[in-house]
């Protein structure tokens, strides 16, 4: 399935930071800002997820849920919500099911090795549950911005 702006987003159910299932299907009717980031606690990731903490009042009035996502676990993401005072859920997909759905578990190259990892994408889904917006190249100090414009 590929996922493009106008089709449904797939549908998943996960976990987060406390366990609990969540469905993207569950948030019908609410704008939903869903981010791909590779790992907890490094520099970009935490700048990405510290700009959206910074300007969390601004995107729920904008009418917009906030989920992030990435192959960490569930202990790591309590860590990293509670280290950094996230108020919003992270999902942990260590089985890379939902990175496979959107098509964000790419072949990355680093110094020369290639290696599997997540590409940095948000995807803005609508009420309806569709794809309005994808953002690949992601500022993540200002990744608000780019959401809000």
């Amino acid at each position: 399935m590929s996922v493009e702006v106008g089709k449904a987003a797939p549908d998943f159910e996960s976990k987060d930071q406390d366990g609990n299932t969540i469905k993207l299907s569950d948030f019908k009717g609410k704008k939903v800002v869903l981010y791909f980031y590779p790992k907890d606690n490094t520099p970009g990731c935490t700048a990405q997820a510290c700009n959206l903490r910074d300007n969390y009042e601004a995107l729920q009035k904008a009418g917009y849920v906030i989920l992030g996502i990435s192959s960490d676990s569930e202990k790591s993401h309590k860590k990293f919500i509670e280290k950094q005072e996230l108020p919003f859920s992270l999902i942990a997909d260590e089985d890379k099911t939902v990175h496979e759905a959107y098509g964000t578990w790419v072949e990355k190259s680093m110094y020369g090795r290639k290696y599997m990892g997540t590409a940095r994408t948000t995807f803005i889904i609508d009420e309806e549950g569709k794809i309005e917006e994808i953002i690949e190249k992601v500022k993540t100090k200002e990744h608000t911005n780019q959401i809000l414009k």
